[in-house]
């Protein structure tokens, strides 16, 4: 098995879940009492928001290109890095080291892609749905993006922001998010990317009717289909 490099804390909520969900899927491939070989270096979410607000993500993308630097040194074969936003700054994450970063996007694209999907609605921060960071790399494999509106923006990004890295999961913002999500199927959206990794905490499959891309799952699965690869 090989060692997966963790760079979380963006926040620790979602950190969490995909520390859970590397080592569900080891131990349900592995079986007995086997669990992930891995390490995580976990920043301090304050920093890398005031970076973000502040749009300085020159700092924030060395801030992450240091703990991946040191991940590698400490042994760590690939690097996941457990936040859909500062994927921004991916470029300086891979300048900075010579293993593998298991792109989040890429990850997306091949779900997608083996969906059968064509065109996709994109639910995010702020920062990733206004930016090209999707709608590039998805466009590369022929799948179109679509984004809320300014005001639906808003709504999805406060919730994220005010409510789940606080760890705060409230019905009234499912509801609110299912409202988004209707109206970009209305939009012509056949599938949905929940494109910040905190968002599979309110949301899922169940609360709407076309398909689901949970980026958080699928990135630990990419994971560990990495660590146990043979070769």
């Amino acid at each position: 098995m090989r060692r997966i490099g963790l760079v979380g804390g963006m926040s620790w909520e979602s950190s969490a879940l995909y520390y859970q969900l590397v080592n569900e899927h080891v131990r349900d491939r592995l079986g007995g009492f086997h669990s992930a070989l891995c390490t995580m270096a976990s920043v301090d979410f304050h920093d890398v928001e005031a970076l973000q607000a502040a749009d300085d993500w020159d700092r924030a993308g060395e801030l992450l290109a240091r703990e991946a630097a040191a991940l590698e040194a400490g042994g760590a074969e690939c690097l996941v890095l457990c936040t859909n936003t500062m994927h921004l700054v991916a470029d300086r994450i891979t300048d900075a080291v010579s293993i593998p970063l298991l792109h989040i996007v890429d990850v997306a694209a091949d779900a997608i892609a083996a969906a059968g999907v064509t065109t996709v609605a994109l639910l995010a921060t702020g920062y990733t749905m206004s930016s090209p960071l999707y709608p590039d790399r998805l466009a590369d494999r022929g799948i179109e993006t679509i984004v809320p509106d300014a005001a639906d923006r808003e709504t999805v990004h406060a919730i994220i922001y005010d409510e789940l890295v606080q760890g705060v999961v409230r019905d009234a913002s499912r509801a609110a998010y299912v409202e988004v999500i209707d109206r970009l199927v209305e939009r012509g959206a056949q599938g949905v990317i929940l494109g910040c990794t905190e968002i599979e905490l309110l949301v899922g499959q169940g609360d709407v009717d076309v398909p689901v891309f949970p980026t958080t799952a699928l990135h630990a699965v990419a994971a560990v289909d990495f660590a146990l690869a043979r070769g």
